[in-house]
């Protein structure tokens, strides 16, 4: 069977703390001595890290592996206090690439357990933006029902719960009504905790199910945003893979599509996205709908201390 239609998620690809991240490394390239180090991946794609990579930055996931007195870039996905106290004991010339989002999630579990709240995280285990965010202050993790069930926390009569940025809405909803149940005076994060870019690429890939039979998805598999596009598609009972790039499609994906449809987790390239229409594009004779990308409005600044570093650095 012929693809006859491929059909673009709007919005799809890099949300503005993605843009931020991969800027503050590529004007830190452009301003300052060599070598640069980033602290984890700037961002989760892989496609990303290489071509960063192929310019000479340093990749590390450890700190003890940055020599003293080097710059070193803090990754999109944040840190935790003791990340920052060892940087300033070797030195470091940090320049911070933490999302705005992140760190707003970092400021409110300070401000609440000064507040005596018990801190309960919504997130996944191991990720960059979980162990940041943990380190700021006392809280427990859940991932799952399970998991709020064999919860224990010191004030059950004060409890506040906070979220990964990269889950949804929906990726949440389930937990904290399990939540609600254990600690009915629970208070809740303000409502722009959740990423809005999350969000919004989940309510785009939900109409896209409805419209093709099978969606692909562009992004690396330690993208948790990414990964959460291709469950969204496959709990709505419609196939969907998760792709780096075009390398990566197998045949016999396509072999009963007609209607192939196409996104792109938050921190995967629009040009990776652009090949996969190409390849995909076997004849003129398939109709690509959906190719211009929406503008969010949401832009953040870069952070002041890259220019005073750049002054400052011979």
């Amino acid at each position: 069977m012929a693809i006859k239609k491929i059909i673009l998620a709007n919005p799809r690809g890099f949300c503005a703390g993605v843009v931020r991240a991969i800027e503050i490394v590529e004007r830190a390239l452009d301003l300052l001595p060599p070598p640069i180090y980033v602290f984890h991946e700037i961002v989760h794609n892989q496609h990303v890290v290489k071509k960063l990579s192929g310019r000479g930055v340093i990749f590390v996931d450890h700190l003890e592996e940055v020599p003293e007195d080097s710059i070193c870039i803090f990754s999109a996905h944040g840190v935790s206090p003791l990340i920052r106290d060892l940087a300033r004991k070797k030195r470091l010339h940090v320049v911070d690439a933490t999302c705005p989002l992140v760190t707003k999630v970092h400021l409110e579990a300070i401000r609440f357990t000064k507040a005596g709240y018990s801190l309960v995280l919504i997130g996944h285990l191991g990720h960059e933006e979980v162990d940041g965010t943990m380190g700021e202050a006392p809280m427990q993790l859940v991932g799952s029902v399970q998991d709020v069930e064999n919860l224990e926390v010191p004030n059950p009569e004060k409890v506040v719960y906070l979220t990964q940025t990269t889950l949804s809405l929906d990726d949440t909803a389930e937990i904290v009504e399990a939540l609600r149940t254990r600690f009915p005076h629970m208070m809740s994060p303000p409502n722009d905790d959740i990423c809005y870019a999350t969000q919004n690429r989940q309510n785009a890939v939900k109409q896209l199910a409805n419209q093709v039979d099978l969606v692909l998805v562009v992004g690396s598999s330690n993208s948790s945003n990414s990964q959460r596009l291709k469950e969204v598609v496959q709990s709505a009972g419609v196939p969907a893979y998760l792709i780096n790039n075009e390398n990566e499609i197998k045949s016999a994906w396509l072999k009963q599509a007609e209607s192939v449809g196409l996104t792109a987790g938050a921190s995967a390239p629009e040009e990776i996205v652009l090949r996969i229409v190409d390849y995909l594009k076997t004849s003129a004779a398939v109709e690509v709908e959906g190719l211009d990308l929406e503008d969010e409005n949401v832009h953040f600044s870069i952070p002041q201390e890259l220019v005073q570093l750049a002054a400052t650095t011979p």
